[in-house]
């Protein structure tokens, strides 16, 4: 199963991609986890590993990518047939315990020019990317809707929107849900950092209540885990809750034969 993870920036996308990528991975599934946020320096030390190689060097670096993508009027096609996680080269994932990490590309330098290298190769190789029982791949995308624009949605098979606390992220959330259902993608909502005070105003205005799948509140631990640039450690009832869910539905789209994307 393909998964975006998605929300507005702060929401907690990289802390709940890398508890749930954790929760897989000790379930006994091999599970993929692909930055797709050009600007997160965080998501490999939540892992507890080194960033990878940017995914463009495969293709020559970003300056090959976007000359490719001029000379084709963005037509060219970087992935002529297609892959499994076991054909991702050594020099463009780290792996532990279970997750194997991999990076779109980062902005290195000031003045380099748009992130659309990163995104077209990280777009075709979404859809060219094919899973096997047991396997799961988790895009921790950047924030906003603009990856929904860049059609990399289109080769995911579940939405999973994260909500935090805010105006801007529960409105966010009709957004979110109006896109995945123009495409025909199953969504479904974690409220983050939730406290006992702010639970009834999210559950009242996220867009869809009976779409929302898991609650996180604060934790402390998880926190300063995060702070300090640390492994994240912990392990959240409603992870485990939220894994056991995705499970399921991974079990059902197994059961109906579909591959690809749903």
């Amino acid at each position: 199963m393909k998964v975006t993870i998605c929300g507005k920036g702060g929401c907690g996308k990289s802390t709940v991609t890398s508890l749930l990528a954790k929760a897989l991975a000790r379930r006994g599934n091999e599970v993929l986890v692909i930055d797709s946020d050009e600007s997160n320096y965080g998501l490999h030390r939540q892992l507890g590993m080194e960033l990878p190689g940017d995914f463009t060097g495969y293709f020559g670096g970003k300056e090959n990518v976007l000359n490719d993508m001029l000379l084709s009027k963005f037509t060219h096609q970087f992935f002529q047939e297609t892959w499994t996680m076991k054909d991702i080269p050594e020099k463009y994932y780290n792996l532990k315990d279970g997750v194997k990490l991999m990076v779109s590309g980062k902005i290195h330098q000031a003045n380099e020019g748009c992130s659309c290298a990163m995104g077209t190769v990280m777009t075709q190789f979404v859809q060219n990317l094919r899973l096997a029982e047991n396997q799961f791949a988790l895009l921790d995308m950047e924030a906003g809707v603009e990856h929904f624009g860049r059609g990399i949605d289109n080769g995911v098979d579940l939405v999973l929107m994260i909500v935090d606390p805010s105006y801007e992220s529960l409105q966010l959330s009709k957004k979110v849900g109006e896109l995945a259902e123009s495409i025909g993608k199953p969504f479904y909502y974690v409220l983050n950092k939730v406290t006992e005070d702010s639970r009834e105003m999210m559950y009242e205005n996220v867009w869809r209540p009976e779409q929302v799948a898991a609650c996180l509140g604060t934790d402390s631990a998880i926190m300063k885990e995060g702070l300090t640039g640390k492994e994240l450690s912990e392990k959240p009832e409603p992870i485990e809750r939220l894994t056991d869910f995705l499970l399921s539905l991974a079990s059902k789209q197994e059961g109906s034969h579909v591959t690809g994307t749903v």
